[in-house]
């Protein structure tokens, strides 16, 4: 696993990224989602998950979706435009950090 501290610099770029190729996700199947395709690698904790989820919603990115399946009440996310366009640009931003982090890392990396 991850530490907490790369995590918390990257959790709004997982979700995101995550709900733009999904139309909605409820926040158990985020948790699934992220730790299925992380190899369990990454775990996201609901305290961790949901205060980003709602800091995204007051950001205006997320929208919800209450829905009644039985007698369990289950709360969808999903992108609005402007989410869409700032999951894109915070994927991208990403990808280029990572570069820059691994040119930095090199072992080949000459300071003169």
């Amino acid at each position: 696993m991850y530490s907490k501290e790369l995590l918390k610099g990257t959790l709004k770029t997982i979700v995101l990224k995550l709900l733009s190729e999904n139309e909605k996700m409820y926040g158990y199947e985020i948790t699934q989602r992220v730790k299925a395709l992380s190899d369990g690698k990454i775990l996201l904790t609901e305290g961790a998950l949901y205060p980003t989820l709602h800091k995204l919603e007051s950001e205006g990115l997320l929208v919800t979706e209450t829905v009644s399946i039985g007698k369990r009440i289950r709360k969808y996310y999903s992108l609005t435009n402007e989410g869409v366009s700032t999951a894109e640009a915070k994927v991208n931003e990403f990808a280029d950090f990572m570069l820059t982090m691994r040119t930095l890392l090199s072992p080949n990396l000459s300071l003169s």
